[in-house]
């Protein structure tokens, strides 16, 4: 289904000129230097290939013959482009620069015995050059040594704009000769195609993987004896012809490395995701950063680019308002599919770790009951703080987590993320993980409290509030509430100043083994109540016995759904203290 689905986007993403997808025989590669020769092959110098980003030199992409060398392939030169070890026989190591002449001899070989077969004045620089080159020459240009440490090189000749490998005599030699070059030998039935073709033997690499090889790496691939079957080896295991092969490997690679993969890639954790639909839409454009960035992608947004935040807004209306507003969107969101691939590195080969496909109606409505279901109330912004996003997106909640981004466990990032797309119950481990750092720094924040909320209301159907709701009669969602209330006596009594509050020292003890420490707390409480002032202290009062009213004994342990209750009460009754209350109701902001 992946392969199938990726193949079929291929026509789509092919009549889109500026997603450069590469045509059979041909791949993208980053180029980071070229050698630019005279037309009799001397060398005219060796320059810098990158283009300036945001200040950055980074490589160009450039369609090359031939694809990605798998690894173990021995000495293996490519056609008209390469690394410096063999199209000069550099090596910035030491220890490496045998290595790097023998390559250097192995791609003057493969060139010069095709001279007079290519025939053309082009290549003919290009031999002429590789002829008479002496690799220890290598190391007096800077820009090789600067260029040539990642990436690859062309050549070029003096005053021409294009590269030698884009010369039209060679190109069509190279597509007369690109399928002996494929060293496929088997015919066979397609299995994304159901035709009868050439098999590939090795299929492209993926690249632009988080955390993956710089060379990219095997999402379809055997090379051991055990995965081999019925005499087939590589991957004629898993037959795909030639033509499907590129084809499929291209629409990924667009998506994951291409210039337009900030539409389509995202990364949650140590893994990369890809989002894409059936045909062009409006979700298509701007999921992925929405996913990345939650609603603060609004704020990012280029203020000229009217046609992105016209579709961020109705995007943002449609989680809001549900169905009615998804024509705003989508013209036809029940009939058009979307596709979601979680992939992450392993040594050279690709995990896939989730594979999801939907109609977006579908899409948009767990949307809507995700960010319904972790919905609660947030401070408003002031001069010295933003407010929370109404919209979090899924690395924020997953941070929550952990102390750091490095410490976030890896397998929670999938789990999460299918939650969200297909309304299954939230990962318990991402739950149990945040309590379990609440009680660690006792810090309950907005995000935090969105997780604890989310897991309640969708795993364990309790249904909380998206604020304070002061008639909820659970002991844990009490306890939380009133332990609020003594925090914010005790502050209101001892002013700024105070080093340290109760939260900080019980707040452990107190979510998890309430009997134990509330005596203890409510005694302090009462010398703290006696510093408030007499209309002040006669509401805190009255606050604190309408908590306590309903509880006829402490408990004395609180398991994990319940500390995760004990918290958002402690979360609402402190948001309670920063908004007004309607009249009538019990006055909690004083």
């Amino acid at each position: 289904m992946i392969l199938q689905s990726l193949h079929a986007l291929h026509d789509r993403l092919s009549a889109a000129p500026e997603y450069r997808l590469p045509t059979p025989g041909f791949s993208l590669q980053k180029i980071t230097f070229k050698v630019v020769l005279h037309p009799d092959g001397r060398l005219f110098g060796i320059e810098d290939a990158r283009v300036i980003n945001d200040g950055t030199p980074r490589p160009q992409q450039c369609l090359v013959p031939g694809g990605t060398k798998p690894s173990g392939s021995g000495l293996n030169p490519c056609f008209l482009w390469d690394n410096a070890a063999y199209m000069l026989g550099f090596a910035h190591d030491e220890g490496k620069r045998q290595r790097a002449r023998d390559a250097f001899d192995a791609f003057r070989t493969r060139h010069v015995s095709l001279r007079s077969e290519v025939a053309c004045p082009a290549f003919n620089a290009v031999c002429a050059f590789l002829t008479t080159w002496d690799p220890s020459k290598a190391e007096s240009y800077p820009a090789l040594i600067e260029a040539a440490q990642t990436g690859f090189g062309v050549f070029q000749l003096v005053g021409e704009t294009s590269w030698v490998h884009e010369d039209p005599k060679i190109v069509a030699w190279w597509l007369a000769h690109s399928a002996a070059e494929s060293g496929s030998t088997s015919l066979g039935q397609c299995l994304i195609t159901g035709n009868e073709a050439p098999l590939a033997r090795l299929h492209d690499k993926v690249k632009g993987l988080v955390g993956g090889q710089g060379a990219g790496s095997s999402l379809v691939g055997f090379n051991e004896e055990a995965f081999e079957s019925y005499g087939k080896v590589q991957s004629f295991n898993a037959p795909v012809s030639e033509v499907a092969a590129t084809r499929y490997m291209a629409a990924l690679n667009a998506m994951l490395d291409g210039p337009k993969r900030d539409k389509h890639r995202m990364t949650l954790g140590d893994m990369t995701v890809v989002f894409w639909t059936d045909g062009p839409s409006a979700t298509e454009d701007i999921f992925a950063r929405f996913a990345q960035m939650g609603s603060a992608y609004r704020d990012t947004t280029d203020p000229q680019d009217e046609g992105v935040r016209a579709r961020l807004e109705a995007f943002l209306r449609a989680l809001r308002v549900g169905r009615e507003a998804y024509g705003e969107l989508e013209a036809d969101p029940d009939h058009t599919r979307f596709y979601l691939l979680g992939l992450s590195p392993n040594a050279g080969r690709v995990a896939v770790r989730l594979f999801h496909s939907d109609s977006l109606g579908v899409l948009l409505e767990n949307l809507r009951c995700h960010h319904r279901d972790i919905a609660l109330e947030r401070r408003p912004s002031t001069g010295e703080r933003r407010s929370e996003p109404e919209f979090p997106p899924l690395w924020l909640l997953l941070a929550q987590t952990a102390r750091t981004k490095e410490d976030i466990p890896p397998l929670l990032a999938g789990p999460l993320l299918r939650a969200m797309l297909s309304g299954a119950p939230y990962p318990e481990a991402l739950y149990s993980a945040v309590v379990r750092r609440i009680r660690a720094d006792r810090q309950i924040d907005y995000l935090r409290s969105c997780v604890l909320k989310g897991y309640l209301n969708r795993n364990l159907h309790m249904e909380v509030s998206m604020s304070l709701d002061t008639e909820r009669p659970e002991p844990a969602y009490r306890l939380g509430r009133l332990f609020a209330a003594l925090e914010k006596t005790q502050k209101d009594a001892l002013g700024e100043g105070l080093g340290k509050t109760i939260r900080d020292t019980y707040y452990g003890a107190a979510s998890a083994t309430p009997r134990t420490v509330f005596p203890r707390l409510l005694r302090v409480y009462q010398h703290h109540l006696g510093k408030l002032e007499g209309g002040r202290r006669v509401n805190r009062e009255r606050l604190v016995q309408e908590i306590l009213a309903p509880l006829d004994v402490l408990p004395a342990h609180l398991g994990l759904a319940e500390q995760g209750l004990f918290a958002l009460g402690y979360y609402h009754q402190t948001m309670a203290f920063y908004s007004r209350r309607s009249e009538g109701a019990v006055d909690t902001t004083t």
